[in-house]
């Protein structure tokens, strides 16, 4: 009742004083630790969730100053349309080859080995953050992979116009050379392609938006950096694109096995080509065998069914370089 000073906290007992601070304990405890990360950087934060998928997409061209490291939160999950590159010798191999990174992560209290050195090294040489998770963060933002400590996220992969490949192409005073894919499915299959398409001076490579692999990490690490200097184009229907390339001027051309002429000394060679190259299995598509102006063969040995679509691809692509030269 009121006024009664028997109720319990009516009366502040003696002896009782204001909680004495930190004396600088924590503010010492943050030295070292380096600028930190923008909110839109850190998972955890509400400006990271709000991030549109354009904006999300982007890589931070600029190097930071010092390392920026950040504990990511339990609610961290890989965002959509990016892709993880995990483990220690595929994350150094990335890191080496150039693919373009979003956001390195290492695991708290991870074993340290010359291949986690190596990683360590290379990203303060060439000014990479790298994000601290626990191991359960980890797990999760990499669903449950087996990650060994640490893990890359990749960004969106920025798809080139097939029009401006196809432009591009035409100007080019050696004669044009691109090539399609029809249906390959395997990641690295396509990686390889685009290899084989830079080293052979190829103009672009165009993919089918469906039924196709599409650029992820695996693809990104077995074109060895070439996916950043070759023109990947994604379309909506590629046999319109076939057409569309005919009717510019290009001979389209597509290898199969049982085709009779041979690839290096089929029509319209030594103007604008396009190359298309069939799923691994099947091999090209009924209507894609129609658009195509020419059905090259690389001659083999009875004893051998066919070749790997990206082997077949390197074959075919160094016949045409070979002939023009």
């Amino acid at each position: 009742m009121p006024g009664n000073s028997q109720r319990k906290g009516a009366v502040r007992k003696k002896g009782k004083t204001t909680p004495a601070g930190s004396g600088g304990r924590v503010r010492r405890g943050l030295e070292g630790k380096g600028p930190t990360p923008r909110a839109e950087d850190r998972p955890y934060h509400k400006a990271y969730r709000k991030r549109g998928p354009n904006e999300a997409g982007k890589t931070t061209g600029a190097k930071p100053k010092g390392r920026a490291s950040s504990r990511a939160s339990a609610g961290g999950t890989a965002t959509a349309g990016a892709d993880w590159v995990i483990g220690r010798n595929p994350v150094l191999e990335a890191l080496q080859a150039g693919l373009p990174i979003r956001r390195a992560y290492v695991a708290d209290g991870v074993e340290r080995d010359d291949r986690l050195r190596d990683i360590l090294a290379f990203a303060a040489e060439h000014g990479i953050p790298l994000l601290q998770a626990t191991r359960p963060e980890l797990d999760r933002l990499t669903g449950g992979g087996v990650h060994q400590g640490v893990a890359l996220q990749l960004p969106a992969f920025e798809y080139a116009d097939a029009e401006d490949v196809l432009a591009d192409a035409l100007d080019a005073p050696e004669g044009g050379l691109v090539v399609a894919c029809d249906s390959i499915t395997d990641p690295r299959n396509l990686g390889a392609i685009i290899r084989s398409a830079a080293a052979f001076g190829a103009h672009g490579v165009i993919i089918p938006e469906r039924r196709s692999a599409q650029m992820t990490a695996a693809a990104w690490k077995t074109s060895a950096g070439a996916a950043a200097r070759v023109p990947v184009a994604r379309v909506t229907n590629l046999n319109r694109t076939l057409k569309a390339y005919a009717d510019a001027g290009f001979t389209v051309v597509g290898l199969a096995g049982e085709a009779e002429t041979d690839i290096a000394g089929f029509p319209g060679i030594d103007g604008p080509v396009l190359l298309v190259v069939g799923s691994e299995g099947e091999g090209l598509a009924r209507l894609v065998r129609e658009n195509c102006d020419v059905l090259v063969t690389i001659p083999i040995q009875s004893a051998v069914e066919s070749l790997n679509a990206s082997v077949a691809t390197a074959i075919a692509l160094y016949e045409v370089s070979r002939s023009r030269a």
